[in-house]
């Protein structure tokens, strides 16, 4: 497939708005954050037009809540991606709830994943809960950061991106595998530069 690619909308800030106040309301029994996150959260960067999301968590064990407290609206959850990524529960949002558009739900550990469910036009957001504590909640924050301030490096991940773009990819996480190398050295430059600038989590 080729994945949708489209250049900075200032509509993506609204889009998160509007998810991150039902989020904030769904998730009212924990304590939690949400944040903007990815390439539709950093101005002037082109982007797929689906807002990344990650709510953190302060309770490490609210991790296994995050599931039954979205469950009843338009979010699939990922349980399947808890083997390989334990400190993260992953959900989509999409365009209506899954049942009325004749989709799981749930995504358990043995479960295939329907092929209609990589249709990005049925997608409006990618959910990633982590704890606050954890390094990878870091690593998204300060990323997402080191973008908006760092214009050579967001030229530089432009261009890959547009490159990618072009091409045929079996799904997003092939996509997302392609970028790999890049995101891996500058993840690790945006940890160290947002330690120095912030000394902890703003």
């Amino acid at each position: 497939m080729i994945l949708p690619f489209e250049p900075y909308n200032p509509i993506w800030k609204a889009n998160f708005d509007s998810i991150q106040h039902e989020l904030l309301a769904l998730l009212k029994p924990i304590r939690s954050r949400v944040d903007h996150i990815g390439s539709t959260a950093v101005e002037g960067l082109s982007a797929k037009p689906i807002i990344d999301i990650l709510i953190g968590l302060e309770e490490e064990n609210d991790l296994d809540l995050i599931p039954f407290l979205l469950q009843g609206k338009c979010y699939v959850y990922y349980e399947k991606y808890n083997e390989d990524m334990p400190y993260r529960r992953f959900f989509v949002a999409l365009i209506d709830r899954p049942e009325v558009l004749g989709l799981p739900a749930h995504i358990a550990p043995d479960d295939e994943i329907p092929v209609r469910l990589h249709d990005h036009s049925l997608r409006i957001a990618h959910i990633h809960s982590i704890p606050t504590s954890s390094v990878h909640w870091l690593r998204h924050i300060a990323f997402r950061d080191y973008l908006r301030v760092h214009e050579e490096v967001r030229g530089q991940y432009q261009v890959i991106k547009e490159k990618l773009a072009l091409q045929q990819w079996k799904d997003g996480n092939d996509y997302n595998d392609a970028k790999d190398e890049f995101l891996k050295e500058h993840e690790a430059k945006a940890v160290e530069w947002y330690k120095k600038v912030y000394g902890t989590i703003k």
